[in-house]
């Protein structure tokens, strides 16, 4: 049983937050986790300053399902199953010792050696009080503390497999660094957070995966509330808003098209991050490059555990019936505001208010598809098709062609690829080439049509592209 147990599917990164959890809920302000390699006989232990743990306490926490699921648990436990502390722990090692230490009480250590077992099973069960040979300097850090709880793990034999080196090793701390920063990021951030978290010494500092604060954030809703979940929806800022160092940050530890979706906590603590939750209109979404800035803050109590279906590893969760449509809706809006966002680059959405924006292409909807045509009334069109006079069939047949080659396949694939909208809009262009192209249609409107300065400004102003570049077009005319 306790090898079948070791395959649940944890990463080191969530095992480590199930133990961190066990800290959380017995008061802890300050956890310290720490990484020793030696090779085969590398070593990680978490170190927590809580309550502690009586005798009858540590042997009932050392007990596999010892805790009843069902049982009413404070509002602050972070627990549900019993199992979380030794199916996260023989998930990564073999040996696992715990000693824990009350205020004004001699410190307790009990241990599990799933080889002892493996050695002798007609002798069953085996918990071995006291740490193994040689381990006692890994729990010396116990004398110092005034009451908590230390876990350690060795014979990590699902880390240190053959031909893992120190720099294996390091990588893993810096996943894990990234992953924790993220999962508690709600309890450590802020000048008074009501956990310290460290690594190695180092205090890990917060992910928040919704850039609060940030001036180019486009939106972001009020907290609603439905059956004690409260929910808000954000959209992130869009990479062009962003600095290098911002946007790889932002990203998170799987990337901005895994990480956007919705971010379900309990307690604060996160336990999924990214994801739609199986909703969706007729079939469920997936995570697509033109909703990547969507991202959804989703709290439940952990009274809903069970509701919510939430796993042994606290990895995944989907919601109850009762408020998938209310959820299904706000995640639509978000989406559809997330993907404005990403196809206009971050730059201002074109709203109905006001005369309408003129437009150079517009969209056919047809039974069999869509189609993308060439708006004739647009001033810079118009303006070619009434100039070239008996030749406008020619004009015409120019931009029919057009029409019918844009490189539809391409431009999905190199934005697929590039993960990335192409740039439009004169966007990176010089000054210089806008005012180029705009001051030849802006001549236009002058002379074809007798506009008066003015007049002509406020039109370029109503015209895609040059709504985007109002301090240019009002230099337009200067001169005159």
């Amino acid at each position: 049983m306790l090898e079948a147990l070791r395959g649940l599917g944890y990463t080191t990164a969530s095992a480590l937050a199930d133990v961190i959890d066990n800290g959380i809920s017995a008061g802890a302000s300050n956890i310290h986790v720490r990484f020793d390699w030696a090779g085969e006989r590398s070593k990680i232990s978490i170190l927590d300053d809580g309550r502690g743990m009586s005798d009858s306490e540590l042997e009932s926490a050392m007990t596999l399902g010892a805790r009843n699921p069902l049982e009413e648990r404070s509002a602050t436990d972070l627990g549900r199953f019993g199992m979380g502390l030794k199916t996260a722990s023989f998930s990564q090692c073999r040996r696992l010792t715990v000693v824990s230490k009350m205020l004004n009480e001699q410190a307790s250590c009990l241990r599990w050696d799933l080889d002892a077992i493996a050695a002798a099973p007609d002798l069953g069960w085996l918990m071995f009080e006291g740490p193994a040979n040689g381990s006692e300097a890994s729990i010396a850090s116990m004398s110092s503390v005034t009451s908590g709880t230390l876990v350690l793990w060795e014979c990590l034999d699902r880390i240190v497999t053959p031909g893992y080196s120190l720099d294996h090793f390091a990588d893993l701390i810096d996943d894990v660094e990234m992953r924790l920063s993220m999962v508690f990021h709600r309890l450590i951030e802020g000048p008074n957070p009501s956990l310290q978290l460290f690594i190695n010494d180092q205090k890990l500092s917060p992910w928040d995966p919704f850039m609060i604060g940030h001036p180019a954030k486009p939106w972001h809703s009020p907290v609603a509330k439905i059956l004690a979940i409260e929910v808000q929806c954000h959209v992130l800022p869009h990479k062009d808003r962003l600095t290098e160092e911002q946007f790889r940050k932002a990203g998170g530890p799987e990337g901005w098209t895994s990480q956007q979706g919705f971010y379900v906590y309990r307690n604060r603590r996160l336990l999924l991050a990214g994801g739609w939750l199986g909703l969706g209109q007729g079939r469920a979404w997936n995570r697509e490059e033109s909703h990547r800035l969507a991202r959804i803050r989703l709290d439940i109590p952990n009274t809903a555990d069970a509701d919510w279906k939430i796993d042994v590893k606290k990895s995944t969760a989907r919601p109850p019936v009762t408020v998938r449509a209310w959820l299904t809706k706000l995640a639509e809006d978000t989406r559809g505001r997330a993907r404005r966002v990403f196809a206009f680059r971050g730059a201002s959405v074109p709203v109905s208010a006001g005369p309408p924006l003129e437009q150079a292409w517009r969209v056919e909807r047809l039974k069999d598809g869509v189609r993308y045509r060439i708006d004739n009334g647009h001033p810079a069109v118009a303006a070619v098709i009434e100039a070239v006079g008996a030749r406008a069939d020619l004009v015409r047949a120019m931009l029919r062609v057009v029409e019918e080659t844009v490189p539809v396949q391409r431009i999905w694939l190199d934005t697929a690829e590039n993960k990335e909208t192409p740039r439009t809009d004169f966007e990176g262009e010089p000054n210089a080439a806008v005012i180029e192209v705009a001051s030849v249609f802006f001549n236009d409107l002058r002379n074809r049509k007798g506009l008066s300065v003015e007049e002509a400004r406020k039109s370029m102003l109503r015209t895609v592209p040059f709504q985007k570049y109002p301090a240019l077009v009002a230099k337009l005319g200067g001169s005159e």
